[in-house]
């Protein structure tokens, strides 16, 4: 699955739960990781303060498969 960031600590992930798709939007701030929400599409992620211009894949996950 895949994963983007977006300044100000917003994580954005896909994730499968409940056998459903969905992309999980969390906040980091100072060390901790908050819980935003989930959205069912992309378009919903607005609702959640992401501007999709501004995400950037995080390659970090691709280092680490081999």
């Amino acid at each position: 699955m895949g994963q983007w960031r977006a300044p100000g600590g917003i994580l954005v992930e896909a994730i499968i739960l409940d056998d459903r798709p969905l992309l999980r939007v969390s906040h980091r701030v100072n060390g901790t990781t908050y819980l935003q929400g989930y959205c069912t599409t992309v378009a919903e992620l607005a609702a959640h303060g992401v501007d999709l211009a501004e995400l950037v894949e995080d390659t970090a996950l691709d280092q680490h498969r081999a």
